[in-house]
């Protein structure tokens, strides 16, 4: 339809939307003694929304003077004007949303009437641009999460929060009021980027907070006591990576507990710890955190990877080694893979962003560069997040300078007769591999980079970068 046709018939709608003319619903909101009366028309609430043609078409709708009657107790005025609003004439004015509160609620009751789209499009709001909504109620933000089905997106992105800023929750006293199950879904997670110590720390203060009569000195508890705690606790204990405690950590802050453990799993890991070789049956693998200290390179080392997170993220400061938000994945090393172009090709195209390292041979200079897209046949540039650095010492991560595009059009090129190739101008890159193997660097859409024109490599590898 004609945008001009379709405006037409909308603001035809708004006008009836604030005129209420003929309207024979009567929709009371709020509690006392607030309730506030809303007048609406029943064909257009019974068009746009299944909530309202089931009411309509049963008995549940109370009928007086000719009217329906509708009571809502459980939303605001404000609210509901807003979901009314939407429709009669397909508009929310999000922008007068100041409140993240509001704003869930709202959610909540799309949820209730059934706007799907409007739910979906609330969502992603949220996660857009009310991202204190968490960090300001975590708990009270969860629950509220959990108990609606539709809101998949906001509750994955709530999760997967947590598990990249564990801070928000853990090690404060907000996780004494986490319930139990929202407990357990973060404990089975993977990626919960914390150290194993340390989630068994706040599990540990989690079920003490369940039990505040019982002592926390261990060695005051009486077999009742030991009871109560193991029942609270057992669920929890199969999601405990104990693999990843050291020795130190479990004589100090699991051993204290030990009558909480199951005994068979108790005798399991004293001996894996007498018998580094024995190996631990009916345990989780490792978390993404317990592995995240380990790069597969003969260039770098695990010191590289906050910083290289921090600038991808552009943050002002490298991130902590634990909260790493990405995994590097080594998808060619030139040693092992080859120098020429079409190996490069092989393994590189069609795999997503990637991080390239080289070893400039004959010096302890690195050289480098990110690209957030595929290499691959499409790609021409049109990118403000690809960079190039350099290291004039590979040994020493603090000696790393950082070059940012820029002119966007040229950031990446893929051309089958190169390899690694950034800022191509027509004959010269800010950083090129030739198809012998041999590299080339002049300035032309980056900074110049301090290093020879043209240059041979020790050795050079690509990491796949995978957002967790």
């Amino acid at each position: 339809m004609d945008s001009k046709l379709s405006s037409e018939i909308l603001k035809n709608f708004e006008s009836l939307f604030e005129s209420k003319e003929n309207y024979d619903v009567i929709i009371q909101v709020g509690e006392e003694p607030n309730i506030k009366e809303i007048y609406a028309h029943s064909l257009v609430l019974r068009c746009q929304s299944n909530y309202f043609r089931t009411a309509f078409s049963s008995n549940w709708a109370e009928k007086i003077d000719g009217k329906y009657i509708f009571k809502k107790p459980n939303i605001s005025s404000h609210t509901f004007e807003v979901i009314l609003r939407y429709l009669y004439c397909g508009q929310v004015d999000l922008s007068v949303e100041k409140n993240g509160l509001d704003v869930l609620k709202l959610l909540i009751s799309t949820d209730e009437f059934g706007l799907h789209t409007l739910n979906e499009h609330l969502q992603e709001f949220i996660v857009n641009n009310q991202k204190e909504l968490l960090q300001n109620d975590t708990v009270g933000i969860l629950e509220i999460i959990f108990q609606h089905e539709s809101l998949t997106t906001l509750r994955n992105y709530c999760i997967e929060t947590i598990c990249q800023e564990p801070n928000i929750l853990f090690g404060t006293d907000k996780i004494l009021k986490l319930p139990a199950e929202l407990l357990e879904l973060l404990l089975k997670r993977d990626d919960l980027a914390l150290k194993e110590i340390e989630i068994w720390n706040n599990l540990i203060k989690w079920t003490q907070s369940k039990h505040l009569t019982i002592d926390t000195d261990t060695s005051k508890w009486n077999r009742e006591d030991s009871t109560l705690m193991g029942e609270t606790i057992s669920r929890f204990i199969p999601l405990i990576r104990f693999q990843d405690i050291t020795s130190e950590d479990f004589s100090l802050n699991v051993l204290p507990y030990e009558d909480l453990l199951p005994k068979k799993l108790k005798h399991e890991i004293l001996n894996s710890y007498l018998n580094p070789s024995t190996k631990r049956i009916d345990l989780l693998p490792s978390r993404m955190a317990f592995n995240i200290g380990k790069i597969d390179s003969l260039i770098i080392n695990k010191k590289y990877m906050p910083l290289f997170a921090s600038w991808i993220d552009r943050k002002n400061v490298a991130y902590d080694l634990e909260r790493v938000p990405y995994n590097f994945n080594l998808i060619l090393r030139g040693s092992r893979d080859g120098f020429s172009a079409s190996s490069f090709h092989n393994k590189c195209d069609d795999k997503g962003a990637t991080i390239v390292i080289a070893k400039i041979k004959g010096t302890n200079k690195i050289v480098g560069g990110y690209n957030p897209y595929s290499w691959s046949g499409n790609t021409n540039g049109n990118t403000n997040d690809s960079f190039l650095f350099l290291f004039d010492d590979y040994r020493s991560v603090d000696t790393g300078n950082l070059y940012r595009v820029n002119d966007k059009r040229y950031a990446v090129s893929w051309k089958n007769y190169y390899g690694v190739c950034f800022g191509y101008n027509g004959r010269w890159a800010d950083l090129l591999m030739y198809s012998d193997g041999k590299w080339s660097s002049f300035c032309t859409y980056y900074p110049k980079i301090d290093i020879s024109h043209h240059f041979e490599v020790d050795d050079y590898e690509v990491f796949n970068v995978i957002k967790k």
